[in-house]
């Protein structure tokens, strides 16, 4: 028999009229949306040494750039460079911000025989490693978690490993093609710690780790899962994919993100690895969890036909903009920082900013500033792991009430206009006063195929003590 108030039964047509009636009018349901998401835990491996958020704080604090010369592990910097874009098999840059060691791996511990562990891109790896010491840091052994609804959003889109293991057919093995599949990048993780929640490899080009952040929300507030992790993982393997973005004049010669800055000419490419432990905040609070920030809302669209396949569209990032704030349920007023996607490049950040002064451009009551940087004059662009690295700078921004200093600024880009605006650039680090409320922050990331992520940070609540 049909419980009363229970959809078991209905048809589907009566089921969508009553979903219907309910988004409209049930303000329980608006609720729920927009549940704030606590941040537990941080796990991260960034250049520089930030192998963890406190290292991670440290060179972001003291204004660290990591870029350096392609290391001699990955190939010979003299054979592929040429200052020429139009060069065949050449790249035009000698640059990137690169991990170190990353061909170990203790296989053993993660129960992984040996012959399998030689077949596992090294991303599958270091994405392991990252997760679990994220769950440390939550405070989370992961064998608590084993037979939990625990989700497992991660991204990425670097295929380096592929191309270097499908290059000797010969040497092909049963473990070959599991170690390059981007589904099993998420589904290994909850393979190894026996986690039963959505398990998503999600490949949006540069706002892949962004966007699994959203996923991984929606999914708690849906009751999906009880915890999520979320994050991405790049890395630079092999020379072809730095050959073609040159030949599309979108890497810098000089290796920087000189971003907003007039001499603005592409960026440089980075590796790395975040993820974030992601728990509803009313939980987080009942289980005296350490917060480290408070995901207030999030957005995820499109360009449409745009200009190009790969041509931002103002309109559209407007649209995520907005999208977000309505989620977060805030306005556009509270928000004094953004970490913007930010690549350093002639057409990419004029349209960014002139969306971002669209939606978060009017001035402030009180005069106060809105700020404006980009992690990657630091590390450079991570591409899939680009937005997780924003997300963890922002979310240690806000603990540490302090902006970190945006690098190689020194000439405003004449094609932006920050007249009128709130919008300043942080040259240096900046101390970040409350201003009237909890302090909060955008962060965004954009694929290059168009699809366009914006997260509302908030600080982390003041929890009142057990009996107050």
């Amino acid at each position: 028999m049909t419980q009363p108030g229970s959809a078991s039964g209905m048809s589907a047509l009566k089921l969508a009229l009553l979903a219907q009636r309910l988004r409209g009018e049930n303000n329980a349901v608006a609720l729920l949306q927009a549940e704030p998401i606590a941040i537990v835990g941080l796990g991260c491996r960034f250049p520089g040494g930030a192998d963890s958020p406190v290292a991670y704080w440290e060179l972001l604090r003291a204004g660290v750039d990591t870029v350096r010369e392609v290391p001699a592990d990955r190939w010979d910097v003299n054979a592929y460079y040429d200052p020429d874009p139009d060069a065949p098999a050449k790249m035009t840059t000698r640059y990137g911000a690169f991990l170190d060691r990353v061909d170990q791996f203790d296989a053993e511990f993660f129960g992984i025989a040996p012959r399998e562990a030689r077949r596992m891109d090294p991303q599958q790896r270091l994405l392991l490693e990252v997760a679990w010491e994220a769950l440390e840091h939550a405070n989370l052994p992961p064998d608590r978690l084993a037979g939990s609804a625990t989700g497992v959003f991660m991204g990425t889109c670097a295929l380096d490993f592929g191309l270097v293991q499908y290059a000797d057919p010969a040497r092909l093995d049963a473990y070959a093609s599991l170690g390059v599949s981007h589904s099993v990048l998420a589904n290994r993780l909850s393979y190894s710690l026996d986690l039963l929640g959505p398990s998503i490899a999600v490949d949006t080009a540069c706002s892949s780790s962004l966007v699994t952040v959203h996923l991984a929300c929606q999914s708690l507030r849906s009751g999906e899962c009880d915890f999520a992790l979320a994050g991405g993982v790049n890395l630079i393997l092999s020379p072809e994919a730095s050959i073609t973005f040159s030949r599309a004049r979108m890497l810098a010669a000089d290796g920087r993100c000189k971003t907003f800055d007039a001499r603005a000419d592409g960026y440089v490419r980075g590796e790395g690895c975040g993820v974030v432990v992601l728990k509803r905040l009313g939980d987080a609070v009942r289980d005296g969890d350490a917060i480290w920030a408070v995901v207030r809302g999030s957005a995820v669209n499109q360009d449409g036909r745009s200009n190009g396949l790969t041509a931002p569209n103002v309109l559209a990032q407007q649209a995520v903009l907005r999208a977000a704030l309505a989620s977060a349920q805030v306005g556009a007023e509270t928000i004094g920082y953004v970490e913007a996607h930010g690549t350093g490049t002639a057409l990419g950040d004029p349209i960014e900013v002139q969306a971002l002064s669209a939606v978060y451009g009017q001035p402030r009551p009180d005069g106060a500033p809105c700020w404006l940087g980009s992690v990657k004059t630091n590390l450079g662009h991570l591409e899939g792991a680009a937005g997780i690295a924003g997300l963890i700078k922002t979310v240690l921004a806000l603990r540490h009430v302090t902006i970190p200093a945006h690098l190689h600024f020194h000439t405003l880009n004449p094609n932006i206009s920050l007249s009128g605006t709130p919008f300043a650039i942080p040259t240096a680090a900046i101390a970040w006063p409350a201003s009237g409320g909890p302090r909060r922050a955008g962060v965004s990331a954009f694929g290059f195929g168009g699809t366009n992520a914006h997260v509302i940070l908030e600080e982390a609540p003041a929890v009142p003590a057990a009996g107050d």
